[in-house]
């Protein structure tokens, strides 16, 4: 035992040295049984101290674990191996790690992992080694387990006929099954190496490389659908889903990835999706044809709009009567936009009960309310990647322009009754027959949301603002409902033109339809006319001023014009404008001005 004190010192030094001794002690009972091997080494490498737990495992004697005796309880196949590791740091000066089989006293071998710090003095030499031994046998036979498994697993796999490659935790290729070795003509060595470019479709290839990086990082399983060429020199359509594997701690180890042919699929998907487009044209070439037919200014006008609006993503309102086709010019817009091969879905906010249109346009959950016996889907969700329509936004209750406003902003809503969010990408087209101004006033609809939504306005002509339009309308109609009819009308009355002309069509084309088509339906000879008490909102002022005026429906015009320009003295916009006496709209009067070459500035007064 070491002489803390000397004869002769003072009693307080020789107090110092026996609480020295006696921390001295307490550290030694710490290191000698803590559940791990502390040692340490001289820095040739030689063991200098090695804790009482090491003892205790090995049942050396403190003589034979000094210096290298400690290497008799080391595995003999681990021996060498160890020896040279150890060495290479001793060398290298730096910490490092070593695994191990090390003998028990009963004679067991257990696998244990060294971690090796060196102890550095001021000119950066090695003072000392210290050491731990930590038992990682559990880990080990883990490990051991998983390759057996993975061995029997890929007998399994080999027999399996769909196409199997496993991966490592960061997605590098370990093996593949024969069914993916048969189908792409590759070897084991190839799927070793980056396989991918040689057998994905160069046109798929960056995308899936992205797609497939961006799911490993996530950790989760995911889809992706390419090409993939076959030994045969094709490119077919494979469905590949990659799942993770994770071992008992939780740890991501392997990943699986399986491929699935469904290049059937994908060309029946192609044929719709065709035959979808084709449709779509039949449809605007047809049934809502006659909504566009037209040369007038006012519609040209409209048409400019659509084409310079369509190709973007900015939000549309159409404004304009009931009747005038506000609809087409909305899918007009979604059809030459970049959004075409996706969905259309329109919703008419005024046919819908204020208690349900917040579920119809942003779907529910479960149980949200009576009635609600499962989750459901909202027009929105359905419309994602497309375009959606909603008809008299005007008829909004106020709580669900909140929630309308929110999607707008943010691209982003929550269910009825749910509290996740869900995204969405669509492309808004509203429309209303309201004047959105006076109702942003009298408090009936949000300010903010009107400016949202008001993003580009395109006002839609009434019928009565393109009368210039009406003859290859109703000749147009008269053709198609005939074919429907089954009747080759192969005139049209000049006194029902002059009567369509003269008419002011509160229902716009709409009513110009129904009307045709019910004469075409009564029309029992070649000729098409219609009973003049059909039309009897404007006819009765325009038929007693007509008795006045020449027979002829353009001199009649005329003369009509020239009055009023004469009374309003050549002014022709106003409230005692020429347009005004009329009751048509300004732009109307000028377009019928230029055509009958009528020189207004002759009815103004010096």
């Amino acid at each position: 035992m070491i002489q803390l004190a000397q004869d002769g010192e003072s009693p307080e030094l020789s107090d110092a040295f026996e609480k020295l001794g006696q921390e001295a002690a307490r550290l030694q009972t710490v290191i000698d049984t803590v559940p791990s091997f502390l040692w340490t080494s001289l820095p040739d490498g030689s063991k200098e101290y090695l804790n009482k737990r090491w003892y205790e495992y090995t049942g050396l004697t403190l003589e034979q674990g000094q210096g290298w005796g400690w290497k008799v309880v080391v595995h003999p196949d681990d021996l060498d191996r160890l020896v040279r590791e150890w060495l290479a740091l001793v060398e290298a000066r730096k910490p490092g790690e070593l695994e191990t089989r090390i003998r028990r006293y009963d004679g067991e071998y257990r696998w244990f992992l060294i971690r090796i710090v060196p102890q550095l003095d001021a000119e950066g030499n090695v003072v000392r080694w210290f050491g731990s031994n930590t038992d990682i046998e559990d880990r080990k036979r883990a490990e051991k387990k998983l390759v057996e498994d993975e061995r029997e697993l890929r007998r399994i796999t080999d027999a399996i006929p769909q196409t199997i490659v496993v991966l490592d935790a960061k997605g590098h290729p370990l093996y593949a099954n024969q069914t993916m070795l048969d189908y792409t003509g590759l070897t084991m060595e190839d799927v070793s190496s980056d396989f991918r470019a040689s057998i994905f479709h160069p046109e798929d290839l960056e995308r899936a490389v992205e797609e497939r990086k961006a799911g490993l990082a996530r950790g989760l399983p995911f889809e992706i659908e390419q090409r993939v060429l076959r030994k045969d020199g094709q490119y077919l359509w494979n469905l590949l889903r990659y799942n993770p594997f994770h071992d008992e701690q939780g740890r991501l180890v392997r990943w699986y990835a399986t491929g699935t042919d469904i290049d059937d699929r994908k060309r029946a998907e192609d044929r719709t999706r065709n035959e979808n487009i084709a449709l779509r044209e039949d449809i605007v070439r047809s049934s809502m044809f006659e909504e566009i037919v037209g040369s007038s200014e006012a519609l040209r006008q409209v048409l400019v709009q659509v084409s310079k609006v369509a190709p973007t993503d900015s939000t549309v309102l159409v404004l304009g009567e009931t009747g005038t086709g506000k609809e087409l010019i909305a899918r007009a817009i979604h059809s030459r936009s970049k959004r075409s091969n996706r969905a259309f879905i329109r919703v008419n906010c005024a046919a819908i009960p204020a208690s349900l249109i917040a579920s119809e346009l942003f779907g529910h959950e479960k149980g949200s309310f009576t009635g609600a016996t499962q989750r459901r889907l909202g027009r929105f969700e359905s419309a994602d990647g497309g375009t959606i329509f909603l008809d008299e936004v005007g008829d909004l209750p106020a709580e669900t322009q909140i929630s309308l406003l929110r999607v707008l902003q943010e691209r982003e809503f929550e269910r009825v009754g749910g509290n996740q969010t869900v995204s969405v990408d669509v492309r808004v087209i509203a429309a209303t027959n309201r004047d959105l101004t006076s109702a942003v006033a009298e408090g009936k609809f949000r300010q903010e949301l009107f400016f949202r939504l008001n993003v580009f306005p395109v006002r839609l002509p009434a019928l009565r603002e393109r009368i210039g339009d009406i003859s290859l309308l109703v000749g147009y109609l008269i053709d198609r409902y005939g074919q429907k009819a089954g009747k080759k009308i192969r005139n049209i009355d000049k006194t029902t033109m002059e009567l369509f002309h003269a008419y002011d069509w509160p229902g716009n084309i709409r009513e110009l339809q129904n009307v045709v088509e019910r004469a075409v339906i009564l029309s029992e000879g070649e000729t098409f006319f219609v009973d003049e008490a059909w039309l009897t909102r404007a006819i009765p002022k325009v038929a007693a001023a007509s008795a006045l005026l020449p027979t002829d429906l353009a001199e009649r015009e005329k003369a009509m014009i020239e009055s009023a320009l004469r009374d309003a003295e050549g002014l022709v916009s106003g409230p005692t404008g020429a347009a005004t006496k009329l009751g048509v709209p300004r732009q109307t009067l000028e377009s019928k001005i230029r055509k009958l070459g009528i020189n207004r500035h002759h009815f103004k007064t010096s």
